[in-house]
Formats: structure tokens, sequence, C-alpha cells
């Protein structure tokens, strides 16, 4: 027991070994409701080393579940040689080496088998806003003229292209409010209506119990 301690607690074991408190830490939280198991997935691109498909929470952590183990038992078997000084150190560098390519390997197979069980979120679309409160930001709006700012379900805003039925009259002014009720993909712009936030339907108040 004493020789499994000894090599959780040095080099490179030891390294894994945060990464590994941080990985539960992350997981308990899951479980309490206060992090989301795809909390990372828009920070972090895993495409680029064979993990996409998954949640990037599902395959760091196994990432880091294997490395930590494979360096363990690196580290016991390097204990276990005897080696001392410069010698011991290149096998320490050889098992960290070792752990990171192993584990690489192995979450890259299961990934690459069980990615089918995570369906893949349909990428984002112009027609997403359809429904979308905006705010005017050109003088006015005409049926061929006519750009709004609409804020992006992530917080983030975009400037698109409005456009209103020809009517006599200036509708809009640069700073109101409109809904965008449809998408016109040919002309690649938005229909856009006047907005009146206090005419907006309102959830009905509960009656005294």
């Amino acid at each position: 027991m004493s020789e499994f301690l000894s090599a959780a607690i040095a080099f490179p074991a030891v390294v894994f070994g945060g990464a590994l408190v941080v990985v539960v830490c992350f997981w308990l939280l899951v479980l309490a409701g206060a992090a989301g198991p795809d909390s990372f997935d828009t920070d972090l691109d895993t495409e680029a080393v064979g993990f996409g498909g998954v949640p990037v929470s599902v395959s760091m952590s196994l990432f880091v579940v294997v490395a930590w183990f494979t360096g363990l038992a690196g580290s016991v078997l390097v204990l276990r040689s005897g080696a001392t000084g410069t010698l011991r150190a290149t096998l320490h560098l050889a098992v960290l080496a070792g752990a990171l390519l192993i584990a690489w390997g192995v979450v890259r197979m299961l990934v690459r088998r069980f990615r089918r069980y995570f369906p893949a979120e349909p990428p984002p679309s112009r027609e997403d806003f359809v429904g979308e409160v905006c705010t005017i930001r050109t003088g006015s709006v005409s049926a061929d003229f006519g750009q709004a700012e609409v804020a992006a379900a992530d917080g983030s805003t975009a400037i698109v292209q409005v456009r209103q039925p020809s009517v006599p009259g200036d509708v809009f002014a640069s700073g109101s409010t409109g809904l965008l009720y449809a998408y016109d993909a040919d002309g690649e712009f938005f229909w856009v209506s006047p907005y009146d936030a206090s005419l907006a339907p309102r959830p009905l108040p509960r009656k005294a119990g």
C-alpha cells in the first residue's frame, strides 16, 4: 500500500492526480445541479485530437482517468526498478509521455465507439431568430433596405437585414423595436413588424387561494 501511495504522490502520477481531483469535483457539481455536463462544449474544440462527437467533459474526464491510472502504474514500475538519478528522471519522463499517448489512444477508441449515443445538436441557423425582438439600427426600414440588431440565445448580438412591406410613412426609426416574424432564405433577410412590449401577452395573475 505504501508503494502505491509513494507512486501516487511522485512525478508524474501526482500531475494526473491533481487533474483527477478537479474532474471528481466537477462531476460532484453536476450531480448537485450546479453545473451541466456540456458546460465546456462552447469553450473547447476537441475535434482536432479525435475526441469530437461527445461532450468535452466526458472525453476529458476519461482522458484524465486513463492517464492517471497509466501514470500510477508506470511510477510503481519505476520505483520497483531501483533506478536513481538521471536514469530515474528519464524513466519518469517516459512514463509521462507514455501515459498521455495511451490515454489519447484509449479515449479516441472509446469516443469512436460510443459517439453515436450522443446525438449531434443542429448547427445554429438564422431562422432561430424568427420570433425574436430586435432593435432597428438604420434610420428607416423599407421593402428594399433596413438593418436591425438581435440577441442570440448565447447572449451574443448580430446585425441582420430586415424588410417590411411597403407602407405609407416611416414606421421604424433608429432605436425602435421590432419583431422578426419571418425569414426569406432567398433574399437572406427577415420580415419585421412594429413591436410594443406593453401590448405583449402577459401571464394571468394567480387567483388567491
